[in-house]
Parts: structure tokens; C-alpha cells; sequence
């Protein structure tokens, strides 16, 4: 019974399958059933692991439009505009970002005609100054993640 890079490894397995079992989990890492849940209580106590979620098929739901905002925001309202997209619930990822923008935001749509709704009303916000929105044609990568380096 070893523990080096279990938390790694534990953290690998449940990308694997977020659904696994206690006892499954700790069968595959060759450690009792309490040893796990223990790791896996200071885990999400420390935040690493933020809870257990589906991953959604967005397309198959009927929002067929991802779209890419890419918005510069007068300097002051930078913290309130990101808290406006964060609060939009079709926007799926916000960044404050360097660069030519200040912010990158992700969103799903189900139509252009939606698309175009959201957009108007997010940029009614006078503290963005400049917008560019990218329509993704086709996704290649997304909402991926990966497993982790064992040291």
C-alpha cells in the first residue's frame, strides 16, 4: 500500500469516471475504502476538486451557436462587467484577460437570433468600450480536461 501521488492519482481516476464508487476507487489505487474517502474530503475541502457534474452535450440541447466575445472595458468597470457575465447563464466561461482585450467570454445560444439578443443586452453596459464576437463553426476540443502528471 502506497500513497505517493495518490491524491494525483485520485484526482486522475475520478476524470476517468466521475460517477465511481468509493470501493471501486479504492480497489483501482490498491488502498482501503477509508484511505479514500479521507483523500478525497481534503481534496474538496482545499478546493481542488469543486464538485461532480455532468458533462453536457450543449449542441444535442438545442444550442447549436458557441460564440466567442471578445470585449475591451473602460478600466474601472472591468470587476463590475465581468460580474454582469458571469451572472448571464448561457455564458459558460469568463476570462479577465491581457492582451487587446480585457475580456473573453464563452457562450452557448441556441440561434443566431439568440445570440444576437444576449449580445445587444450585454453591450446596453456603458463600461464596455469595444467588442469583437467570433461565431466558432466548429468545435475540434472543448470543455476538456486532463489528467494529471504523476511526480
Amino acid at each position: 500500500m502506497t500513497y505517493e501521488n495518490l491524491d494525483r492519482k485520485l484526482v486522475n481516476s475520478l476524470l476517468g469516471d466521475g460517477r465511481a464508487s468509493l470501493r471501486s476507487l479504492a480497489e483501482e489505487l490498491d488502498v482501503s475504502v477509508t484511505t479514500v474517502s479521507n483523500h478525497l474530503s481534503d481534496l474538496e475541502d482545499q478546493g481542488i476538486i469543486r464538485g461532480y457534474t455532468p458533462k453536457v452535450d450543449y449542441d444535442k440541447l438545442g444550442y447549436d451557436v458557441t460564440a466567442i466575445l471578445q470585449l475591451k472595458v473602460e478600466g474601472t468597470a472591468l470587476e463590475d462587467v465581468t460580474a454582469d457575465l458571469k451572472e448571464h447563464r448561457q455564458m459558460v466561461s469568463v476570462y479577465e484577460v491581457t492582451g487587446d482585450h480585457d475580456i473573453i467570454a464563452i457562450g452557448k445560444f441556441e440561434d443566431t437570433d439568440d445570440m444576437n439578443d444576449e449580445i445587444k443586452t450585454l453591450l446596453n453596459d456603458p463600461g464596455i468600450t469595444e467588442s469583437n464576437t467570433s461565431v466558432v463553426l466548429n468545435p475540434a476540443k472543448e470543455h476538456e480536461q486532463f489528467d494529471l502528471d504523476l511526480e
